[in-house]
């Protein structure tokens, strides 16, 4: 798993700098700390993603063990919950 620092590396190497605006108003750079919070933010958001789908993959490799130790497939598990 990535750490905090890690993701935010990796996110200053994609995104070396970052800009507001639209075409018509035009664009301007985000300030040292404005670009430092959204790279938190971004981070945090990612980490999290990343914490979900581990424990989703972790859920389905407990239920394939359970399954295993049962000898049932998963189609028989569902007619269980009738």
């Amino acid at each position: 798993m990535t750490t905090k620092k890690q993701m935010i590396e990796l996110l200053k190497a994609e995104f070396p700098t970052l800009r507001v605006g639209d075409n018509d108003a035009g664009y301007i750079e985000l300030s040292a700390d404005e670009y430092e919070a959204k790279i938190a933010e971004w981070a945090d958001v990612r980490l999290a993603k990343e914490a979900k789908a581990a424990e989703v993959q972790a859920q389905a490799a407990t239920k394939a063990a359970l399954l295993d130790r049962l000898g049932i497939t998963e189609d028989e598990s569902k007619l269980l919950l009738f």
